[in-house]
């Protein structure tokens, strides 16, 4: 294991409420816990977007929003559309699911284009794109890093946490592989303690979206199941 002090962690971390159910006072505690331990970003759906950007006006922590979420299988305009809102609205960072039906049926040009038209929508902000690996198996990993690496997104990211599991050192291993090291990598479902986030991280992630940030930078166990 690599030695990394636990509150060394913060940057690696997007601190994730993506409930349906989140509250305002929710989204205010997520803002006040990534400002308290130095998160990268706090990531939210995006019509949480204009109040987290409020909060987080003239601070360090980026808000990122999760578009097309969690299916992946909307319109290709309306993902772009929905990039280009919460971008407007003050996210920093998209991270949208690809079309995994589409990726399944081995429909790659549709793929192509469904992530190309969000990275158009999304300029110069950092784009991420969801696999959720979970769904499939290492020929169609392979295809759709491929397809990310060729359109230069910023990052590819195992999971939305919303399927059957989430990220595996296995899976981030094999998405480093096949982007090389100029393109990020993120790591999210299921890594909610410290042991987790530094295995991740050895298996080539570079980003981290969790619920349970604060336990990992904190060295503390993870209580309860979430994100």
């Amino acid at each position: 294991m690599i030695k990394i002090e636990p509150a060394a962690l913060a940057q690696y971390i997007d601190h994730t409420l993506l409930a349906a159910d989140a509250s305002r006072e929710q989204i205010a505690t997520l803002c006040r816990e990534a400002q308290a331990h130095g998160f990268y970003s706090v990531c939210v759906n995006s019509g949480q977007v204009p109040y987290a950007a409020q909060l987080l006006e003239g601070e360090k922590v980026k808000v990122c929003a999760v578009v097309g979420f969690p299916l992946g299988a909307g319109l290709t305009a309306s993902k772009a559309f929905e990039a280009a809102q919460a971008i407007a609205a003050g996210a920093g960072e998209i991270d949208m699911v690809l079309n995994i039906g589409a990726l399944k049926e081995g429909l790659l040009e549709v793929v192509r284009d469904d992530i190309d038209a969000v990275k158009q929508a999304c300029g110069t902000v950092p784009l991420k794109v969801i696999l959720e690996t979970c769904l499939l198996d290492d020929d169609q990993k392979t295809r759709a890093c491929e397809i990310c690496r060729e359109l230069n997104v910023a990052f590819v990211k195992t999971s939305t946490g919303f399927s059957r599991s989430g990220a595996t050192v296995e899976d981030v291993a094999l998405m480093r592989r096949v982007v090389g090291a100029e393109i990020g990598v993120k790591a999210s479902g299921g890594v909610r303690d410290y042991a987790t986030a530094v295995a991740m991280i050895e298996a080539g992630a570079t980003r981290l979206g969790t619920s349970s940030g604060i336990a990992i930078v904190t060295g503390a166990q993870a209580t309860g199941s979430g994100y």
